[in-house]
């Protein structure tokens, strides 16, 4: 793994190889481990508007003293502005003092009740996820301005299986730049990377070691080949380590591989389907 082969986007840009994530992480742990991974060597840092760390991030980017020109920021829709998108655009460049970001997502492809309660989680009365009558490519259509705005230079996807790109693609008029998926030993994912790239579609992996608390990090493979590296770490030690450059054998790309069980972390009782394979 390294930056300096990033990726070519159908938009004509680049997105570099490796990113930091920063979900789950505190503002304070937010904001070093951004400093940390950008003084590493890092020029991709992904970011939510649900975090709740965006002005930590953006400050972490600012005092790096590192071109704004040199480093993708990526950020992502929130499920409560899908009737709003610029709204939820310029919340998320306010809070992180930017005039642009170079990706940004469409969260999830669920619309979530805008003025429901808790707000930023609504919630019916019987506990159940409280929705808004919106479909999301209403809300694509409304992301394909962005860029003519000057706001973003790209749009994409996250958390969007096969079925639901099927749907975008009957009738948007901009191919996703990027659908950012779960991927990691116990979710492969090998349908949905071929789809994504016969559509010109790339895919980004997030939670490739499976998230918090996944057993994939017990795998006797997993340990003896990835040993201490871990794609996301507010730790600088950590950080510093997985921006080392990997190279895999063939017979541990087996080992990996066989560990396949179609098994997913990331998902909420959303009410709605969202991952139509794991029916």
């Amino acid at each position: 793994m390294s930056s300096k082969k990033p990726f070519r986007l159908n938009t004509g840009s680049s997105i570099p190889e490796v990113g930091l994530g920063t979900w789950k992480s505190s503002p304070e742990d937010a904001y070093n481990s951004v400093r940390a991974a950008l003084d590493t060597g890092y020029r991709h840092i992904d970011c939510a508007w649900i975090y709740r760390n965006e002005p930590e991030v953006g400050k972490a980017i600012k005092d790096s003293g590192i071109p704004r020109s040199e480093i993708f920021v990526t950020t992502k829709l929130w499920g409560t502005f899908h009737s709003r998108v610029e709204e939820c655009l310029d919340s998320s460049l306010k809070r992180l003092g930017l005039e642009y970001v170079d990706l940004y997502l469409m969260h999830w492809p669920v619309a979530l009740n805008p003025n429901g309660n808790p707000p930023d989680f609504p919630l019916l009365s019987d506990g159940r996820r409280d929705l808004h009558d919106w479909h999301f490519t209403k809300t694509w259509e409304a992301m394909e301005k962005l860029p003519v705005l000057g706001k973003v230079k790209a749009i994409g996807a996250a958390n969007f299986d096969i079925y639901n790109l099927e749907i975008l693609k009957k009738s948007s008029r901009v191919v996703p730049a990027v659908n950012q998926v779960e991927i990691h030993p116990y979710l492969q994912q090998r349908k949905l990377f071929a789809f994504c790239e016969s559509e010109g579609i790339h895919v980004t992996a997030y939670s490739p070691l499976g998230s918090t608390g996944s057993p994939v990090k017990t795998e006797k493979a997993v340990l003896e080949i990835a040993s201490e590296i871990a794609t996301h770490s507010i730790r600088p030690s950590h950080i510093r380590s997985d921006f080392e450059v990997i190279s895999l054998s063939v017979d541990e790309m087996k080992q990996i591989d066989a560990l396949e069980r179609n098994e997913r972390y990331c998902n909420s009782a959303w009410i709605v389907t969202v991952f139509h394979d794991d029916e």
